[in-house]
């Protein structure tokens, strides 16, 4: 049995075939089902059931996946408990969603780096809401998010670090002006609801009973940044006081009172806390105050 095996297991369950799994771990379909073959020689026992079309564990091989990941999980956590606290070892997969990609993480990076030069980080990039279903899949260790908000995967947890607030954003052409009759007047740019940050400001906009024209429905904010600054609508995001002093657009305070969002960690339950995830936390926190100060 060898720990590559026991990936390629998790890997085809995870992908839902195995061509899927083999590009996702760097292997043809062929090694694939010959890992698979030494797993069901080694244990006596059929781990997939041939008859349906797609990859169907067996009740053994239920079992099998379930002991798989503890090993792997265990094995994954021997870099940590080598590593002492003034040097860690090991290698993090992150995920962040844009606005702190372009924001606070490099700095976090490279405050993470100089203490603990060890670590290797791999960054993917991602709204909330998809990074925390690449968490639950065990794709990432660990990622940057907004405050999750249901739907979303189960046992998940989820660890503050800091919060924004939120802004209404105009072309600098329309000066500064009452934010309900901006919102009155002025064909709106929408972030779309099924991101995380999307959510509050359509509460808040019943709540304050505001009727919008709406113009178009964007997922990023920096998409939606750009068609501001070009004369296209107003919007509602949330950003850092730092981009907001760095854009040459009108930018007023939305809600009342101003409505905040808060960022924090996101990982699944049963690794929690690991000592990496605490390094990159403290390097967070001392981006932070740097961005503030």
């Amino acid at each position: 049995m060898s720990l590559r095996a026991l990936r390629t297991l998790q890997a085809i369950v995870r992908h839902g075939s195995f061509a899927r799994a083999g590009e996702a771990i760097g292997l043809t379909q062929s090694a694939v089902s010959l890992q698979v073959k030494a797993l069901e020689e080694e244990f006596a026992v059929q781990l997939f059931d041939r008859s349906h079309r797609r990859p169907a564990l067996t009740e053994a091989g239920k079992i099998v996946l379930a002991k798989a990941e503890e090993v792997l999980a265990l094995y994954d956590q021997i870099p940590e408990a080598l590593s002492d606290e003034r040097s860690l070892v090991g290698r993090l997969k992150v995920g962040a969603m844009p606005s702190v990609l372009s924001g606070l993480l490099p700095d976090a990076l490279v405050a993470l780096y100089r203490a603990h030069p060890r670590i290797r980080v791999h960054v993917a990039y991602g709204l909330s809401g998809e990074l925390a279903h690449q968490i639950a899949a065990g794709e990432l260790d660990v990622a940057v998010t907004l405050e999750p908000t249901r739907p979303h995967p189960a046992n998940l947890f989820w660890t503050p670090l800091y919060e924004d607030r939120f802004w209404l954003i105009a072309p600098a052409e329309l000066g500064r002006q009452d934010p309900r009759k901006l919102l009155a007047e002025q064909p709106f740019i929408r972030l779309d609801s099924r991101a995380w940050s999307g959510r509050p400001i359509d509460h808040e906009l019943r709540r304050l009973r505001v009727s919008v024209r709406e113009e178009m429905v964007l997922g990023s904010p920096e998409t939606i940044i750009k068609m501001v600054q070009k004369g296209l609508g107003i919007s509602i995001i949330s950003m850092s006081d730092e981009l907001r002093a760095e854009l040459p657009i009108i930018c007023l305070p939305f809600g009342e009172p101003q409505l905040t969002r808060r960022i924090g960690l996101l990982e699944r339950q049963n690794r929690s806390g690991g000592r990496l995830v605490a390094a990159l936390a403290k390097a967070i926190a001392e981006a932070t105050r740097q961005h503030v100060d």
